[in-house]
């Protein structure tokens, strides 16, 4: 599982910096996190795929999290999707979808499927290998992070040790599961001589705009990275309180309580150009913290 950082500014663009948005790749599948302006752009820039993206979480209604939507569906038409889009944000982010494309009399070559968040916490997507769930923060207005959790696909094959060995094919997913295979005299394959460990299941939790509180910890505990807000520095804590914002050293502090092994930041305010500053402060809670940098593919 990797993430692909597009955006990772607040409300403005500044000094480079776009607003947010994001990619987790999955086995392939690509999931898209936010999408403020210019992600289309982004993801052109950067070589990713829109047409592996079936699956878009928007985190709240702030603009900087979905304004670049819009444009991003009408250019999937445009270059002529057929494959279904599921879209997963506040309910009230369907009539202005809709609304847009009414004035436009545009009619999308695709099926869009439109899916409102919960108040609570909620499975959104269950796919065989992996899955998203959605889980409140504490913004100015109604805001969720998301989970994406890889699932194991259990051992790795190995295919010429298979052919050496005279394993038929209709075995391999039992020795995906860790089983031995019997031959037909009676001799036992041992299941490590044609396996190796496959990919380790992982867990990335992205928290959205949010004020510093432990009433969202149960849903990111023993993440293996957690993308956390850090609009300001520790000398703006009070302007971060008084919007509803964190700083870096309270993101440090929440990826410590969660016991995370990754901490990345982003979110950044515009009214910063260096961003050291924001690892120095983290990383004095919180040793293995990485400043984000957009374009940048960080492994989970």
């Amino acid at each position: 599982m990797k993430l692909t950082v597009l955006g990772n500014n607040s409300a403005l663009p500044a000094f480079g910096r776009h607003p947010t948005a994001q990619v987790v790749s999955v086995y392939g599948d690509l999931l898209l996190i936010d999408c403020g302006e210019s992600t289309q752009i982004q993801l052109q820039r950067f070589g990713l795929k829109w047409r592996k993206i079936e699956h878009i979480f928007i985190s709240h209604m702030h603009g900087d999290h979905y304004f670049g939507l819009p444009g991003l569906i009408n250019s999937m038409s445009l270059l002529g999707r057929v494959a279904p889009l599921h879209l997963y944000g506040p309910a009230e982010l369907e009539p202005i979808i809709q609304q847009i494309l009414k004035v436009a009399d545009t009619v999308l070559s695709y099926p869009f499927h439109f899916h409102a968040l919960p108040e609570d916490s909620q499975v959104l997507v269950e796919e065989e290998y992996y899955k998203v769930t959605c889980f409140p923060v504490s913004h100015r207005i109604f805001c969720h992070g998301f989970v994406v959790e890889q699932k194991s696909k259990g051992r790795k094959i190995l295919p010429e040790k298979c052919r050496e060995n005279e394993i038929p094919l209709y075995f391999y997913d039992r020795l995906k599961k860790g089983e031995d295979y019997e031959t037909k005299d009676g001799r036992i394959i041992k299941n490590e001589w044609v396996t190796i460990e496959g990919p380790e299941e992982k867990k990335y939790a992205y928290c959205a705009d949010t004020i510093f509180t432990d009433s969202y910890l149960q849903y990111i505990k023993d993440a293996d990275t957690i993308y956390h807000e850090a609009t300001y520095l520790e000398k703006d804590a009070q302007k971060a309180a008084d919007r509803f914002h964190t700083t870096a050293k309270q993101a440090a502090e929440m990826a410590k309580m969660a016991n995370a092994k990754q901490l990345l930041l982003g979110h950044f305010s515009s009214k910063y150009r260096e961003l050291e500053p924001f690892k120095e402060e983290a990383s004095e809670i919180f040793p293995n913290v990485v400043v984000t940098i957009e374009g940048t593919t960080y492994d989970i």
